[in-house]
């Protein structure tokens, strides 16, 4: 099966930008909710394309057709990229004093607050440590996807 982009691609590939920009910055990211933007986004993308789910067209080839990377490692990108800025900033720097801060007491009900941790994960998982993020130039080579 042949799939080509129509004339529609600056529209559409708008579309896809626009999409990213707001989930770039998305704060909250659970696993249900990783499945639930990765379902969204290939909606998206087989509807550009005009391929339904029965026709078997593998989603990587339509990501790679439209030139597009993985919603999910776009934000883990975006969020080792601002980890990656904060570490480069001076000692007495508030932003740096925040991610070794411990705040006393119980904490209150519901999900879990955010913490420096999941992203000390992102970096375990791509063996990237603190010194790496000290060059600006190399740091931004080890957090690019592919």
């Amino acid at each position: 099966m042949s799939v080509g982009l129509g004339l529609g691609l600056v529209l559409e590939g708008g579309c896809v930008a626009a999409v990213y920009e707001v989930v770039c910055y998305t704060e909250v990211r659970p696993k249900d909710n990783e499945v639930a933007l990765q379902q969204a986004e290939m909606r998206m993308v087989r509807w550009m394309y005009n391929v339904k789910v029965k026709d078997r067209f593998p989603s990587k080839e339509l990501r790679e057709r439209l030139g597009i990377d993985d919603t999910i490692l776009i934000i883990q990108q975006n969020r080792l990229r601002w980890y990656g800025h904060v570490l480069q900033k001076e000692d007495t720097d508030w932003v740096k004093k925040c991610m070794e801060y411990e705040v006393e007491g119980s904490r209150a009900r519901g999900r879990p607050k955010r913490t420096w941790k999941e992203v000390q994960k992102d970096c375990q998982a791509r063996s990237l440590n603190k010194e790496d993020a000290m060059d600006r130039g190399r740091w931004k080579k080890l957090i690019k996807i592919g």
